[in-house]
């Protein structure tokens, strides 16, 4: 019986890392957003955060979807 694919997304394991300190640092209420500095609540912000950082570190990461 063939395995079936995930629809989860895979990136690196560099990434992986750094959206789970971005979602530690959002449950302790630490983690803030860009210019504005509010605190972050939304887990889909805490990951986007935390893929960014990755990003920016070189880590292997998919580009961001444009929106139109």
């Amino acid at each position: 019986m063939p395995t079936k694919k995930s629809s989860t997304r895979k990136y690196g394991e560099k990434a992986s890392q750094s959206v789970k300190r971005a979602m530690h640092r959002k449950k302790a209420g630490q983690l803030t957003s860009g210019r504005s500095g509010k605190k972050v609540t939304s887990r889909k912000q805490a990951i986007a955060i935390g893929l960014s950082e990755a990003r920016r570190a070189g880590a292997k990461v998919p580009k961001k979807k444009s929106s139109k």
